[in-house]
């Protein structure tokens, strides 16, 4: 307890923190296994606000929709407003609202694959919040984290973020076609997330355009393959 000496309180730091992500390695390791279990392949989909998370799985679920069955958990502080635009296109969809916080974690997933028809299932989108910090440490079960960014975002994110690269299996840097408009230059976004992981794929991408999306979608159609 703390503990007053005079006008001053003297506290005592206690970390929580390893705790907290060991415990949610172990439901994600879980939550893993029995993706595994239904042959299933999820995607832990990170970026900030207007990256174009939602964007990327929508016009994945188009192209790939009549090919394998696709579920979507879609995490946010209010999940309703992402979760009713996969919901239209009729696959099975899950909104976790996470409250106060900034991020999804393995127990929260965990609950999500309770509603899902797992059985009926082979590729799994899980949108994370809409930030580049809080979700990097938390592991959902996902067997690939990708991080999407937008040049709009300033071709300095990379570098100011990178945490959240080193982790990932894939980077799209995304809306290049606003680049110029935008004064920014991604091709110091992929030199800058390759210089921080060196074993990552970097795509440069427009969802507008569609310049990029073909790499994204055998990207998506490999991992399918490993599962």
């Amino acid at each position: 307890m703390p503990e007053k000496i005079g006008r001053f309180m003297h506290t005592t730091e206690v970390s929580i923190e390893y705790d907290v992500l060991k415990e949610n390695a172990k439901i994600a390791l879980k939550n893993q296994d029995l993706l595994a279990k239904y042959g299933i392949s999820a995607f832990n989909i990170m970026g900030a606000i207007g990256s174009g998370k939602t964007l990327l799985i929508e016009k994945t679920i188009q192209r790939l929709g009549s090919k394998y069955r696709i579920g979507v958990i879609a995490g946010d502080v209010i999940a309703r407003i992402d979760a009713a635009r996969f919901e239209k296109y009729g696959i099975p969809t899950v909104g976790l609202n996470t409250g106060k916080e900034c991020h999804l974690d393995a127990h929260l997933v965990e609950h999500g694959l309770e509603d899902l028809p797992l059985d009926n299932l082979d590729l799994l989108f899980i949108e994370n919040v809409g930030n580049l910090i809080c979700p990097t440490d938390y592991e959902l079960g996902e067997h690939r984290r990708v991080v999407i960014v937008s040049v709009s975002e300033g071709d300095d994110i990379v570098e100011k973020h990178p945490l959240i690269f080193s982790t990932a299996h894939l980077i799209i840097v995304n809306k290049i076609d606003i680049a110029g408009a935008v004064n920014a230059d991604a091709d110091r976004m992929v030199e800058d997330a390759r210089e921080i992981n060196s074993r990552i794929d970097v795509l440069k991408m427009s969802l507008k355009t569609g310049e990029g999306f073909g790499e994204w979608i055998d990207f998506v159609e490999k991992s399918a393959a490993k599962a």
